[in-house]
């Protein structure tokens, strides 16, 4: 804890994401911001000004994110930055003493992963994706009807980002969003993290199972520069622009245990949001995109069920308690659920619940993933960051947002 009394955390990068993150961090009494960072000098002030009509303590602000982590008196980093700077932002928090919270995104290259493990592994600060998925209400009623062994065990899971973001792509050089030179340049599973997140926890990935090897199926691309051209022309320049980035990316990867998951991104043509979730094992099966269930011996046969009447039942004690005290933040609550997740580790100087290796082995899945399509969907190795500890390794931390082992006395 800080001096007085407070986790004084720092957020690094203040677009659209990192201003949502930091006025949810400002919404929690014991956590205290005394710095923000940002190399526009118009975001600069925006987050400067956030922490202002609060009532706090002014934060001092900061153009490079190095002269940031010289303060002795930052606790924890929020890393809400460009997808490629990420990793090397966390890596310098780590090496300057400090938590680091990293905003969800692929990596570029496998070196980054690894040297976040190593890094993390020499000086002893975690490092932890923010991956707010993992505290969706569905989600985590889902990991508890697997742990009580409803779904029996498990074969085969589906996730993925489905989410029509032809507007924000195409628009991002005007609105500095990273996305758009990404899906420029770069063809694969660009962001694998919301779906793979939780559906590893289920699949208790580093913690007696690990991600073995995938391969990667790109279609052509042709979203964009169609959304183009219905919006400003077929002579419009956006147009007439190239995307590497095709359509539709299909990843299926095969887990230690014998799981396969097929994860699919699917961002540039018009349909509902989805994460595509899908848990199937022995004794049934749960699908998201028609919020259903249909448990053998229980549900009708060859029938679904409704979800809710189970999530009813089998909701999470984390969030029966969260809905008794007031659900809050944004995404549905489950932003807050994580930046809490993050804080406590950091003022009880503890192990945070989605880990170094958890960070690494989900992030990597994106250069994996371009590799795969350069080399015609070749299966491609997907590192073991634990370096054989899977196999025996303990589960994280106890506690409320333990996101492997769930504890009802921990609850009140």
């Amino acid at each position: 804890m800080g001096n007085n009394g407070k986790v004084k955390l720092a957020v690094i990068g203040l677009g659209g994401r990192g201003r949502s993150l930091l006025k949810n961090l400002l919404a929690m009494e014991d956590v205290e911001i005394p710095a923000v960072c940002d190399p526009f000098e118009d975001r600069l002030q925006m987050g400067l000004e956030i922490v202002e009509g609060t009532g706090r303590p002014k934060a001092t602000g900061y153009a490079d994110y190095r002269e940031l982590l010289a303060r002795d008196d930052v606790q924890g980093v929020i890393i809400a930055t460009t997808w490629v700077t990420h990793a090397e932002i966390a890596i310098a928090a780590m090496r300057a003493g400090k938590y680091a919270g990293l905003e969800v995104g692929g990596a570029a290259s496998l070196e980054e992963c690894w040297e976040l493990v190593r890094t993390s592994e020499q000086t002893g600060k975690p490092a932890m994706l923010l991956e707010n998925c993992c505290y969706g209400r569905n989600e985590l009623a889902v990991l508890n009807i697997v742990k009580q062994g409803l779904l029996g065990e498990l074969i085969h899971c589906q996730c993925g980002y489905q989410h029509d973001l032809r507007h924000e792509v195409a628009l991002g050089e005007q609105n500095r969003h990273n996305r758009f030179r990404n899906y420029l340049n770069r063809n694969g599973e660009l962001y694998p993290i919301h779906g793979l997140g939780p559906i590893s926890k289920i699949l208790n990935i580093n913690n007696g199972n690990r991600l073995v090897s995938l391969t990667s199926m790109s279609s052509k691309a042709r979203g964009i520069r169609q959304w183009a051209t219905d919006q400003f022309g077929e002579t419009s320049e956006l147009a007439k622009t190239e995307f590497a980035q095709g359509d539709i990316v299909t990843t299926m990867i095969k887990c230690a245990k014998g799981e396969t998951i097929m994860l699919v991104h699917d961002t540039t043509l018009p349909r509902p949001y989805s994460r595509a979730g899908r848990v199937q094992g022995t004794r049934g099966i749960w699908m998201e995109d028609n919020n259903s269930i249909h448990i053998e011996g229980r549900s009708p046969e060859h029938k679904w069920e409704s979800f809710d009447s189970y999530r009813e039942q089998y909701e999470h004690p984390l969030w029966k308690q969260y809905i008794r005290d007031g659900v809050r933040g944004g995404h549905g609550g489950m932003d807050y659920l994580v930046l809490r997740a993050f804080a406590e580790s950091v003022r009880d100087d503890a192990q945070t619940p989605i880990d170094v290796y958890d960070t690494a082995v989900w992030m990597v899945i994106t250069v994996l993933s371009e590799e795969s399509v350069a080399l015609g969907s070749a299966p491609v190795a997907i590192p073991d960051f634990t370096k054989g500890k899977w196999i025996s390794r303990a589960a994280g931390p106890q506690g409320k947002y333990s996101l492997e082992t769930i504890d009802e006395s921990l609850f009140v």
